[in-house]
């Protein structure tokens, strides 16, 4: 692998472990958006058979996700504190401005009647578990050192679940967490490292290892339909990102005390400035291709 698409996966991997802390986004939908997605799956479901050219393209993805991840925590959350709605908007925003070309990418695939419905049923169901969110509250899981021994095994099978956000387009990994009342009691662990590090240590293993598991087996599943049905699949990941738009909007908590018409003010040049910036560099880099 040569030192330039070296840095590209890194930074490609950087952008997806940033993305996944904010609520409503998917690590998923930035592959897409940033044109990786088909390479992440090949490599993941190659890796038995070319393991070294896997490994060569995933390990530069996974480091940036991770040490992005770990990275930005701390400013996005106090973003996230600080200016909410402007923060959330800058994401959708970026998002937005990259959808002409995804739409065109798929055109090119071929369309056909029924390609509506493999778009309208992705959208559909990703507002739908949006407007669950709203309606059904889990409460947080107990993750403390006295928690049951099925909590345990509970933990691997959410993350597993989880990890559907890092293949599926348009499924947000942290949204699905909300939603099962994990999210704050897998972050809080993270502190706990400090106060009960063996414990935290071994739960945070646990969601590890089912994030792996979940990661490997999606993938596999993404790259069959891929495989026999492209057509109808690369209409159902653009529905999913185009649903992943609004999802971010629908998820927000308004009722936030700092959002206010400053905020709202930022919030929408922010969006703007973030569309108009992704549809440039996107309309360039499909210039540079042609």
């Amino acid at each position: 692998m040569g030192v330039k698409r070296f840095f590209r996966n890194l930074l490609g991997g950087a952008l997806m472990g940033t993305a996944m802390i904010i609520p409503g986004v998917s690590g998923g939908t930035v592959a897409v958006l940033l044109g990786m997605y088909n390479e992440l799956i090949e490599a993941v479901s190659g890796l038995k058979k070319h393991f070294g050219a896997s490994v060569s393209f995933l390990f530069p993805v996974l480091f940036g996700a991770i040490a992005a991840f770990a990275a930005m925590y701390f400013p996005l959350n106090f973003a996230l504190e600080r200016a909410p709605f402007p923060t959330v908007a800058l994401f959708a925003g970026l998002m937005s401005g990259s959808l002409p070309k995804l739409i065109g990418d798929s055109r090119r695939e071929g369309f056909k009647r029924k390609n509506i419905l493999s778009a309208a049923i992705p959208f559909a169901v990703i507002i739908a578990v949006c407007c669950l969110k709203l309606c059904v509250s889990a409460g947080d899981a107990d993750l403390s050192s006295g928690m049951k021994i099925w909590g345990y095994f509970a933990v691997f099978g959410v993350a597993a679940l989880a990890s559907c956000a890092l293949v599926i387009p348009g499924v947000s990994g942290s949204m699905l967490l909300m939603l099962m009342g994990y999210y704050a009691p897998v972050l809080a662990l993270f502190k706990g490292l400090a106060t009960d590090f063996a414990h935290s240590a071994l739960v945070l293993a646990l969601f590890a290892a089912g994030l792996i598991a979940g990661f490997f087996s999606v993938a596999l599943l993404m790259k069959y339909f891929l495989t026999r049905f492209r057509r109808g699949t690369s209409w159902a990941i653009t529905g999913f990102v185009l649903g992943s738009v609004p999802a971010i909007f629908i998820v927000f908590d308004y009722s936030t005390p700092t959002l206010d018409g400053i905020q709202a003010a930022a919030a929408i040049i922010l969006f703007a400035l973030g569309a108009i910036g992704t549809y440039f560099i996107s309309s360039l880099a499909d210039k540079k291709k042609g």
